[in-house]
């Protein structure tokens, strides 16, 4: 049986917060209600954390969130999308540290470096972009009280592919959850290069509704051992 753990770490996504991401859709609550701590962490340039607008300012974004992770105990974790991608960088880099992990709303994609410059370009101006995934970001990123420019600075980082043999060095158990409706179309590839994953594929469910869907809080509570 799995030891519940006494501390989850959550990483939310691009241009949300702590508070959106997880207290606003209910985990914190849930979490709580088995007894369970939440550290409060804000991505570098979004919530509560310094919103620099130089991209040099998050050149070490992977070092500034592992200095937040509680010590030094072997730790739990979750993410999503932006959070994901950095929790499976950070557990690459210090294996050691991390009991298990959940990915939500990334797959395939982290082998690859997508081009943000479009996505930049049109998060800034006021006026909404008539992309509907640019558009959803946009208007993420004033809802949730970001600062558009720091948001910016954060998505210009220099970011590497993460490379399949990086991955076989992850022992531990590693859910990863993925709509099928999601912009990210696959993580079977993922999945493969992890020794120890299992996917969970919500039907109906596309990216931006993934933390707030029940069937992604329902199966990730379950492989932390809650419920």
């Amino acid at each position: 049986m799995t030891q519940l753990p006494t501390s989850l770490v959550l990483l939310h996504g691009f241009a949300s917060t702590f508070d959106h991401g997880w207290r606003q859709t209910g985990w914190v609550d849930i979490l709580a209600d088995f007894g369970c701590d939440v550290p409060e962490i804000d991505l570098p340039g979004h919530g509560s954390s310094a919103r620099e607008t130089d991209p040099e300012a998050y050149a070490d974004v992977e070092a500034q969130v592992f200095g937040l992770l509680p010590a030094p105990d072997p730790i739990s974790a979750a993410g999503f999308s932006a959070g994901a991608d950095l929790l499976l960088r950070l557990a690459i880099a210090h294996p050691e540290r991390f009991e298990r992990i959940a990915l939500l709303g990334i797959g395939n994609n982290v082998f690859e470096v997508s081009d943000t410059r479009a996505l930049v370009d049109m998060l800034e101006p006021e006026v909404e972009p008539e992309d509907v995934q640019a558009r959803l970001f946009h208007r993420l990123a004033r809802s949730t009280g970001n600062d558009p420019k720091a948001l910016s600075a954060f998505m210009r980082r220099d970011r590497r592919p993460i490379r399949e043999e990086e991955l076989a060095t992850l022992t531990f158990p590693v859910l990863v959850v993925l709509g099928d409706r999601d912009m990210v179309k696959s993580a079977d590839r993922l999945v493969a290069a992890l020794p120890s994953a299992s996917l969970v594929t919500l039907a109906g469910v596309d990216h931006f509704a993934t933390p707030s869907d029940f069937g992604a809080i329902d199966a990730t509570m379950r492989f932390f051992g809650f419920g």
